[in-house]
């Protein structure tokens, strides 16, 4: 009897002083649909239960007092309530969707993503060295893609009508001030950096964010790898000349000194020169020195806490020198030049509490460029600095919140030497920014981005303002559509500044409205845009000099269709891509008499790019197809301006990669493997002859082709990796 008692104590006394709450509710959607199979549970506590099919749920808890109930289910957001248990009875609880989840609307307008991280990647960094009439060049790769004219003479990235100057280039968020190597007129040039350091590229051909400035078409942002996978060493023996590659990492447990651990160093080194190329394959062009590129680059990535340091460095020098042919000058003219570049930035992230990251990093640019044209000696100076900080919070998974300032620093002087005159000319120029940008994210289908962007010019002693906004709603499961809207504001270029300050800021404002889809490895985007353009600069000559009139009277719009599509599905071992611009534009500027077409844009650009993985061969063979439509010039013997436009560009090029082994490649690619004559423009003589008219020339490629023969080595930890791992 004793026994029995202490037993009935032993079980019953604890629900005496602890007596059993019943916790209960119903679980739904937003749209009031019952969600079954939730989870339901008092934090820190065993006690819960799950949803039924209506949506309910119903357990005991012995907790007592204030508690946090959560509700969760996956795709949907936590649910979390803090309040007395007795309270916690017939709650009505509505779980919204998850943001986070994949199939959450992105905001694409106006935006093309390359990286292998990126949600919906258009291209991946390894597309720039396996598209076959790129060359290894990240431009030549962007070409491709539907908003670009293929202006063959120049190289540079012409954007929806606008010229190459309003593209802008950032390395890790840092403005990149000289992006390109020098060159020559009808002579293309190539960007500066290696595509083999980047893991994702971000092409905006309009709309872009409003923490970038100073570009009226668009931005282009180069991501350097924040962490290399394992050490390697690269060689490259190729038709025009060598490069070594190195990258070394630290991990933290490498009993090495504290400074160096969890950091990683990778360098890049090349040196190219045509001379033996031309030896084999003489060009139109009579070199006395041919072309001579030595270069190098670096990057250095330390982790500091839950914070992550970048500083990368570049340096390039280049040398040619030619006689070019002049249809005024029999003789020919002749031209050398010389230039030195290097160009550092360096930045740092981390992430602090409450939702809250930091970012800031600055860059500096020194390039010494010296002409020689004729009797003419010139040598370009420019220094230039860009600084940054932005803050962002994520208030949560819905709205978050950038905000910044920065500043860019230009020192630009110009030396003109000839026999009888010299004269110096510059200037100085201050740019500070203010941007700010939210996200909101009202459901996965629905999406809002806001910003706000300020620039004041010391020189101009001026302040722009910049209002973007930009819609995505999620049309599918794999489809969206999205509305952008942005004004843009930049300086003039350096040619104009060095004459004159009396001018004000170039606008442009952007209407996008963008439809895209994505799904089983395919990729689908139409897009519609207006570009309309004011205060462009206007000057009296037919180049810019000490004698110019200085306007911005300028004005012009570019209007047209983009669409492209990827695939790489639908055939075995195949991977393609389509895209096509169309473009109707008209501006007045420079010296234009008239608002026109511009001679470096086309009506009609068509790019076709194609991949094939043949195992027996143990290779990878590429195409390329791009075509463009006649574009405008001036024929002196007819009366008006841009009037006649030369013939169809059309380009065919081909490459072969062979893997010799796992580590070594053999690589061969051909541009213009048809040798399509492509006729860039014409120059007129001067003066007409005894009948009146006006002598001319053809203005053509310095050569048809070009062939490329390479071999690729990379020495790896791993045994497996190499220059192009896609293989």
């Amino acid at each position: 009897m004793k026994n029995s008692i202490i037993l009935f104590l032993f079980i019953f006394l604890p629900h005496l002083f602890f007596a059993q709450t019943i916790i209960s509710g119903t679980v739904t959607d937003e749209r009031n649909v019952p969600i079954p199979g939730a989870n339901a549970y008092i934090e820190g506590s065993y006690d819960g239960s799950s949803t039924t099919e209506s949506g309910m749920f119903s357990f005991e808890t012995n907790e007592t007092g204030t508690q946090t109930l959560t509700v969760s289910y996956v795709s949907f957001e936590a649910y979390k309530i803090t309040t007395s248990v007795s309270e916690m009875k017939n709650l009505q609880i509505t779980l919204r969707e998850d943001v986070n989840s994949l199939e959450t609307v992105t905001i694409a307008a106006g935006s093309f993503s390359a990286g292998d991280n990126s949600k919906i990647s258009v291209l991946k960094p390894l597309d720039i060295v396996t598209t076959a009439n790129a060359l290894g060049d990240f431009v030549g790769a962007l070409q491709t893609l539907p908003g670009t004219t293929t202006v063959a003479e120049d190289g540079r990235l012409f954007v929806r009508g606008g010229d190459a100057n309003e593209t802008q280039i950032f390395i890790d968020g840092i403005r990149v001030f000289t992006p390109y190597s020098p060159t020559t007129e009808n002579i293309p040039t190539r960007g500066r950096y290696s595509p083999f350091l980047f893991d994702g590229i971000t092409f905006s051909t309009g709309g872009y964010s409003a923490e970038y400035g100073q570009a009226l078409s668009s931005v282009l942002l180069l991501n350097t790898i924040d962490e290399p996978d394992q050490q390697k060493t690269d060689v490259s023996i190729m038709s025009v000349g060598v490069g070594l590659g190195h990258t070394q990492k630290w991990s933290p447990s490498e009993p090495k000194a504290a400074w160096n651990k969890g950091s990683s160093l990778s360098l890049n080194v090349s040196y190219i020169n045509l001379a033996p190329y031309i030896a084999i394959l003489p060009d139109r062009n009579n070199w006395k020195r041919p072309f001579e590129i030595a270069s190098g680059e670096a990057v250095f990535r330390q982790k500091i806490g839950d914070g992550l340091l970048k500083i990368y460095g570049a340096f390039d020098s280049t040398n040619f020198a030619l006689t070019q042919e002049d249809i005024n000058v029999p003789e020919g003219v002749a031209l050398k030049l010389n230039n030195q570049n290097f160009y550092t930035n360096a930045s740092y992230s981390q992430k602090l509490n409450h939702g809250w990251s930091i970012f800031g990093g600055g860059s500096y640019t020194y390039g010494n460029t010296k002409v020689g044209i004729a009797e003419a000696n010139i040598k370009d100076l420019e220094k230039s600095a860009h600084l940054k900080l932005k803050l962002k919070k994520r208030f949560s998974n819905r709205f978050k919140l950038d905000f910044g300032a920065e500043q860019f620093i230009t020192d630009f002087n110009e030396f003109y030497d000839e026999q009888n005159f010299t004269a110096k000319i510059g200037f100085n120029n201050n740019i500070s920014a203010l941007f700010s940008e939210g996200d909101i994210i009202f459901t996965r289908k629905v999406a809002l981005k806001l910003g706000l962007r300020a620039e004041y010019s010391q020189l101009f002693d001026e302040v722009t303002v910049s209002p973007r906004i930009s819609f995505a709603y999620k049309t599918g499961k794999s489809s969206q559509v999205s509305l952008a809207y942005g004004d843009f504001f930049q300086q003039p270029e350096n040619g104009v500044l060095k004459f004159t300050n009396n001018l004000v800021a170039e606008r442009s404002q952007h209407y996008i409205m963008n439809y895209q889809y994505a799904a089983n490895n395919r990729i689908f985007r139409a897009e519609i845009y207006r570009k309309s353009y004011s205060n462009l600069v206007t000057f009296t000559e037919e180049t810019p000099s000490v004698n110019s009139v200085f306007t911005n009277g300028g004005d012009g719009y570019a209007q047209g269709l983009d669409v492209f599509w990827r695939d790489n599905e639908s055939i075995k071992n195949v991977d393609y891509w389509v895209s096509y611009s169309f473009l109707d534009t008209e501006r007045k500027y420079k010296n234009y008499p008239i608002a026109a077409m511009p001679g470096f844009a086309n009506t009609h650009n068509l790019s076709v790019v194609g991949k094939y993985w043949i195992n027996d061969w143990k290779s990878q063979i590429g195409f390329s197809y791009q075509f463009g439509s006649g574009r405008f010039y001036t024929d002196l013997n007819r009366p008006g301006f841009l009037q006649e436009k030369t013939g169809t560009y059309n380009n065919v090029s081909l490459n072969w990669a062979y893997l010799l082994s796992q580590q070594k490649i053999l690589y061969f690619s051909i541009n213009n493997a048809f040798a399509f004559k492509n006729v860039n423009g014409y120059q007129y003589a001067n003066t007409p002859d005894a009948s009146g008219n006006f002598a001319r020339r053809e203005l053509l490629p310095a050569a048809d082709q070009f062939f490329f023969v390479g071999f690729f080595w990379t020495i790896s930890a791993d045994g497996k990796d190499n220059q192009l791992d896609n293989l």
